[in-house]
Formats: structure tokens, sequence, C-alpha cells
């Protein structure tokens, strides 16, 4: 996601038409590396987030309003004093760099009118908020960045700001189609390498769109293109260089399986097979982008505790069960103890004493058979012997087939578990899983503990004929799905013995298309343990000969007959139904 200067162009065209004329009405600092600027204009309260977070630096307009600390941080205070009420003049982008400087007029304390400049540099870990005076004399900066941490630029009160030099870089609107080829073809390099490393603001991304969009190959090195291909290249620069200068901005979110894959200021022809979304503005882009990111974030910290429980259970029945097996291995010598016992009672009585093995024939295959004996016992207490090992093996067998059988159920339960966490969307979810957690024995309920309520739903999508598909998020709504709320004649997914959701195609009484089949398995793919594969074998069958056995764990089911088919994982083409 690349936070480049033609993004930073379009939330600098946003804040000038909001912002220019307004009055800046409050300043709070609610994070070390964070301000909220709250400005009165045109008639509304309009907050602007500025963020110089070395991980996530990030300007554009919010709605929320975050909780400042209760003592202001000095730079908040500083600001206060110097641009509270202050009339913002003007919101520049010098060339096409990750900085905005947003001009303040404002009156001093003799009352006379007074300039000044809040900068913000957008640039990875080297971001930083600046505020300077009429003369770009640094006043103070939220971070200070002294000569020992960087030999290029002191950023301290009292110095002259300037932007680093970027020599080797050009600014691509002051750029003519020939200097533009002759940058492309001066070093050996892939095209689009050469297009971001030579201009300003410039991403990868957008670097392969002008290759795509001009039908060359990004990767072909830069010096080897014939002048017909150059010449391509640089009429799409001038269309690129075209939309900046004319604002023509299109914010747009591509997503790969309903995961946000790429953002631009401008829509990506070489997106165009991912499902996306445009907004109005830049600053509705990165407030939803980055808000759905943080939504994704929380989900992960907040399922550790979740994932460490399940985890640390699965590891203790797969040991169990390599024991178990182990242990099982070794009864599989009572049926010879068996016939051992059975042949020594047979053939006893021409068995001399003190033999420490006997060869007899064996009337159950006709082969001889060497038996070894206790030379101190006789042939009866040998057989005897033999029997008492072969009950012991048989009830080892039958006590450990069951054990081994309920083992293994719990490794694929707990599968089923994990693979839960890893699809589950909102906090609301993992209240569903723990519940499941809480039913199976695998974390305590809290003594007086009330039963969370649960409003997590299955997901809901929309096949290309129209037909509703419904994909369970854990084995509490998989149960739910396939027995309380499918009907006998609507069609069941899962992947082929794999842990996995179930999803359920409405089928309404009418006959589905193969298409609507292909894309239900695709779901059922997608949300199993194999979701990360390309292709995924998956069973359907109609959900009337799905059958619930008695005493089984959450989300387990039995079928006999069913259709087979291996779908690919990419559900980019199905509509997803938001609430």
């Amino acid at each position: 996601m690349a936070f480049d200067g033609i993004t930073v162009a379009a939330i600098v065209a946003e804040c000038k038409d909001k912002l220019i004329g307004g009055r800046i009405n409050k300043i709070a600092q609610p994070e070390k590396d964070e301000l909220i600027l709250t400005v009165k204009s045109g008639g509304e309260n309009l907050r602007l987030l500025l963020s110089a977070d070395a991980s996530l630096p990030l300007c554009y307009f919010t709605q929320e309003n975050k909780k400042s600390p209760m003592t202001a941080p000095n730079f908040c205070m500083l600001l206060r004093k110097h641009i509270s009420g202050g009339r913002i003049t003007n919101v520049s982008q010098p060339g096409l760099e990750r900085i905005i400087c947003f001009e303040i007029e404002h009156l001093d304390e003799m009352g006379d009118l007074c300039q000044k400049k809040l900068l913000i540099e957008l640039m990875g870990k080297h971001s930083n908020i600046i505020f300077t005076d009429e003369k770009n004399k640094i006043i103070d900066s939220i971070k200070h960045i002294s000569g020992a941490v960087s030999s290029v630029r002191e950023v301290l009160p009292g110095r002259d700001y300037f932007i680093p030099s970027q020599a080797d870089k050009k600014q691509p609107l002051e750029v003519s189609g020939g200097e533009f080829g002759e940058l492309l073809t001066g070093k050996s390099m892939p095209l689009f390498k050469a297009i971001y490393s030579n201009l300003t603001g410039f991403s990868p991304i957008i670097s392969h769109e002008i290759a795509f969009l001009a039908k060359v190959d990004g990767d072909k090195p830069s010096n080897s293109l014939t002048p017909e291909e150059i010449s391509r290249v640089t009429d799409v620069f001038g269309q690129v260089c075209q939309k900046l200068a004319e604002e023509n901005f299109a914010p747009t979110v591509y997503y790969e399986n309903g995961v946000p894959k790429e953002y631009a200021a401008f829509s990506l022809e070489s997106f165009l097979g991912c499902e996306s979304k445009t907004y109005d503005t830049m600053s509705e882009l990165l407030f939803a982008y980055y808000n759905e990111k943080n939504i994704v974030t929380r989900v992960r910290q907040r399922s550790v505790d979740l994932r460490k429980i399940v985890t640390t259970a699965l590891e203790r029945n797969v040991k169990k069960y390599d024991l178990q097996a182990k242990q099982l291995k070794d009864t599989e010598k009572r049926e010879q103890y068996r016939i051992y016992g059975e042949l020594l009672q047979a053939y006893g009585y021409q068995i001399e004493p003190g033999l420490k093995k006997v060869e007899v024939d064996n009337y159950y295959d006709g082969t001889k058979v060497t038996i070894p004996l206790d030379e101190t016992k006789s042939a009866l207490e040998n057989a005897n012997k033999y029997f008492e090992k072969y009950g012991k093996l048989k009830r080892t067998y039958e006590a450990l087939s069951t054990l081994i059988q309920e083992t293994k159920d719990e490794i694929e339960h707990l599968d089923s578990v994990l693979n839960a966490i890893e699809i589950a969307r909102s906090e609301e979810d993992l209240l569903q899983i723990k519940e499941e957690l809480v039913q199976s024995g695998h974390i305590k309920r809290k003594m007086n503990g009330k039963k969370e309520k649960i409003t997590s739903k299955p997901f809901h999508y929309v096949s290309g004929d129209g037909f509703d598909i419904y994909v369970g998020k854990n084995n509490l709504q998989n149960d739910e799905l396939t027995f309380k709320f499918a009907d006998g004649g609507d069609w069941w997914f899962h992947a082929k013995k794999i842990p996995g959701s179930h999803v359920v195609l409405k089928s309404g009484g009418k006959e589905v298309p193969d298409r609507t089949f292909e894309e239900a398995a695709s779901l059922a793919a997608y949300y199993s343990k194999a979701g990360k594969q390309d292709k995924v074998e998956i069973d359907y069958v109609e959900k009337k000969h799905v059958k619930k056995p008695a005493g089984g764990k959450p989300g387990f089911v039995v079928y006999y007959t069913n259709y087979s088919m291996v779908a690919d994982t990419d559900i980019s083409r199905i509509s997803q139904v938001t609430d």
C-alpha cells in the first residue's frame, strides 16, 4: 500500500477545497507522534489527523475524536499558543514530495498579523511534523532530530528548515517528454524501477500501471526499449501528469478474496480483474482502509489467548495420539498369542517337557509354526500363558480403539477451532469461539458468569446467478447453519477431510446452475484450512443426507453419499452481503 506523492497530492487537493479560509478551532495531541486539528470552515467543524508515526504516517480527515491526555504535551501547547484561532491561507505540496505545508496567519501578542507554517513529512521512519516561522526557521517539531541521528539534516528549534535534496530525482510535472525518455534509457534496470527511481512521488505500483497501459513489460530492462515502446510509455506518463495537474483523482481500493490488496489515488487498469471500491475523497478511502486494518489487527491481538489455549491442547492431544498409536501397534501380536495357545492345547500331549521351542502344524493355514516355550512349564501352562497375554492385549486393543478415536476426534475439533480463529473478522466472532471452548471444557466459565450474548452471524454471499450462499464462521455456527437454517433440498459443501466451514447453498426449490455450484465450492475451499492453496477438493451433497452422529462434537457431521469437485480458492468474483 503506497502512501506516495500522488496520494499526498490527492490529500492536498482535498485540504485546499475544505480548509483554505478556515480557522483552527482546536489542537489536540492524542499520541506522541500525532495531532488532530479541528478547523471551522464552511460552517462545519472538520477534524484533520496528522500522524508522523514511523510505521504508519498518515494525513486525512476523520470523524473520530480521540481522547487526549490530561496534560497536553509541550509541542501541542506551543501550537495552541501560536496558531489557535489562526486562519489557514494555503495548503501546498512542494513538487510531488510526500510533504504537506499548511500556511497559517494569526495575530501575535501585540496584535500584529504573523505568518507561520505547519509541515507534515510523510516519509516512513523519517516522518515528522514541523512548525516554522515565515522565514522557514524551525520553531519546534514533534520529533527532534540532532546531528548525531542524521548527518543530512537537523530538525531542531532555531535551525533553518529545508527539504533534503533529491538531486537524482526529477519533478514529474517539470519533466519534458524527451527528458523522460532519456531518464528511462540512462541506466540498465527494470522499466518500472527506472520510472519510480528517477521521479519524485512515483511508487512501484503507479510505475507498473504506466508500463501496463503502455503495453510494455514492466520488468523489461529500460535501456533495451525500442523507440516505439519509449514513445508509448512517454505518452502514458504524460496522461498521468495531466491527471495530476488537473487533480482528476479517483481514490480506489482493490481487494483480493475480500482482503484489501492495494489502493491508489487513480483507478488502476492493471487491477481490473480485482474487486474494487471507489471513494469520493482520499480521506474517506484512508479512513475506511486503516479502520478496517485496525479492526483486523485488534482481532489478531484478541485472538492470541484463544489461539494459545487451542494450540496447547492440540499439541497435548497429538502427543497422546502418538503414544496411543504406539500402544495400539503393540497389540498387533494378540491373535498370534491366541493361535499359539490353541496349538499348544491341541498338540500338548506330543510335546516333551523341558523344550525351549516347538514346531507344529498350524491347522488354520497349513503352514509350520515355531512356538517359543518356557522350559520350566508344561505345554498346558505355556498355553495358558499365551491365552493370558492374548486376553490382556485384546482388552488393551478394545480400550485403545475407543480412546484413540476420541483423541482423533478431539484433534480434528481443535484443528477446526484454529481454522475458525483464522477466519474470524470481529470480536463478536471470537466470543462465539470462546463459548465453544467453554462448552468443550477447554476454558472454565467464571463463577456466576453469564453467557455472553452472541451477535456474530455467518458470512452471506450471493452467487452470480442470484442464489444465497451462507458460510459458517465457527463450529457452533456450522451446526446452526446445517441443522436449523438449511432445508433438506438445499446443498451442503465442505472441504474433503480438511477442517473448514460448512457452506449452505439455498436452492429455494430451483435448479441450481453449474456456475453457482462452483462458486459455493470455492467458498468452502477458501474458508478451509487449505484456503491458501490454489485448489481444494470439495464434497457436496443435498443437506438431507448430512447427519449429526449422537454425541458428535460441534461441527462434526457424517454423510455417505456425495459428489466431489476440485474448486479454486479465488472468491473475488462472488458478491458478499454486508449487514
